[in-house]
């Protein structure tokens, strides 16, 4: 059987080598890590060294990262009206649905903000409708995604962060698309919040992390609640073999971020001339943006996602029509809607993520399969047949 080739890393990235082993060698310890004795601290050693080198990726102090469940359940963990102080919820139309959802805020509470056509947040908006609240003394959370799940175009953080705080508004960041790929430090990026997601990265599933600007930062009652673990924010035992991956996925992530960032930008450069050359009508999702280095979001007048990614599913290439958050199922692109894009175009949506392990090989694959086809759409319309 010919080798797959794997290009769907914004849905999950493969175990990094030392995430394996760091995970494998926790699972054959014993010991609760809020025990005393010496099993459990040696346990508690584990999560404490992961809590280290999440925080080192994200230049936060270290007891200022909580450990969840993953990137949802740190987003629903961050989006809270802080005790009642914060009255209205301000998140961008492309946010992923974990914010979208709004958290425990009421649903009369949340207002959307627009983006641009190239799928950036609009400023402009954001500051007046600020200034507005900030009038009637309101005070607002904000959250705004670092980059985009499915665009990779990445958002002007820290302009909406000095928006957000000169009206006493607070800011949280998901950044579960950009930890490990870019620099992303929160005190640089100016957010009071930011989440990650361990399996992103090449960590385990099943991980991911909270992160405030200060261990002093106060959030409402934990979302589960009947312990003191992780500093009261969130009970239960900690997963410790899971965490002790997530670190050691978050420092190796880190120590190759310089060169892993320009060779996968170089390999996505050749990737979409190369889509270009094989179908000029290719349209790619916020090319005049700054953009992640590894995604490309394109579609080709004509074509339905459905269709190509079955074609590309049989032919051994695994990438996807956007997020991975619905089922398995191939639904229309909120994030392409609210960008303005046709629904005919949006709904051949197809996206290509590539990631550390990714080569020129994998690349030549995808193209052979997409040219195939690329070359049946070309049949079709010379037969008068729909894609």
């Amino acid at each position: 059987m010919t080798e797959r080739v794997y290009l769907d890393w914004n849905a999950t990235a493969p175990l990094r080598p030392a995430a394996r082993k760091a995970f494998m060698s926790a699972l054959e310890r014993v010991g609760n890590p809020s025990s005393v004795h010496a099993e459990g601290r040696a346990a508690r050693h584990l999560v404490e060294t992961a809590r280290e080198q999440v925080a080192a990726l994200l230049g936060a102090p270290a007891g200022a990262v909580v450990f969840t469940s993953g990137g949802t359940e740190a987003n629903m963990l961050a989006l809270t009206p802080m005790m009642g102080r914060l009255k209205r919820l301000l998140v961008s139309a492309i946010e992923h649905p974990s914010v979208r959802s709004g958290g425990r805020f009421p649903a009369d509470q949340i207002e959307e903000i627009p983006v641009t056509p190239d799928g950036i947040v609009d400023l402009a908006w954001l500051k007046a409708r600020l200034e507005e609240l900030h009038g009637q003394g309101e005070e607002a959370l904000v959250s705004i995604m670092h980059a985009n799940n499915e665009t990779g175009v990445v958002q002007p953080v820290a302009a909406a962060a000095e928006i957000a705080h000169a009206a006493a508004g607070t800011l949280h960041v998901d950044a579960i698309q950009t930890a490990g790929r870019i620099p992303c430090s929160i005190k640089e990026l100016g957010a009071d919040l930011l989440t990650i997601s361990g399996h992103k990265l090449g960590g385990p599933q099943g991980s991911g992390a909270l992160v405030m600007s200060s261990e002093r930062f106060a959030l409402d009652e934990p979302l589960i609640k009947g312990g003191g673990q992780e500093r009261g924010h969130r009970a239960g035992t900690e997963n410790v073999a899971a965490i002790a991956g997530f670190g050691a996925a978050a420092q190796a992530a880190g120590e190759a971020l310089a060169a892993d960032g320009a060779r996968i930008a170089a390999l996505r450069e050749r990737l979409e001339a190369g889509l270009r050359e094989l179908a000029p009508s290719t349209v790619i999702f916020g090319a005049g943006a700054e953009r992640l280095p590894n995604t490309t979001l394109f579609a080709v007048p004509g074509l339905k996602a459905e269709t190509a990614l079955i074609a590309l599913d049989l032919a051994g290439v695994s990438v996807s029509s956007g997020s991975a958050c619905s089922s398995g199922k191939v639904a229309p692109s909120h994030v392409l809607a609210a960008m303005g894009v046709a629904p005919d175009l949006a709904g051949g949506a197809i996206r290509v993520s590539l990631g550390w392990e990714t080569r020129e090989n994998a690349l030549a694959g995808f193209l052979i399969a997409w040219s195939k086809v690329v070359s049946r759409l070309s049949k079709r319309e010379k037969t008068g047949l729909a894609a």
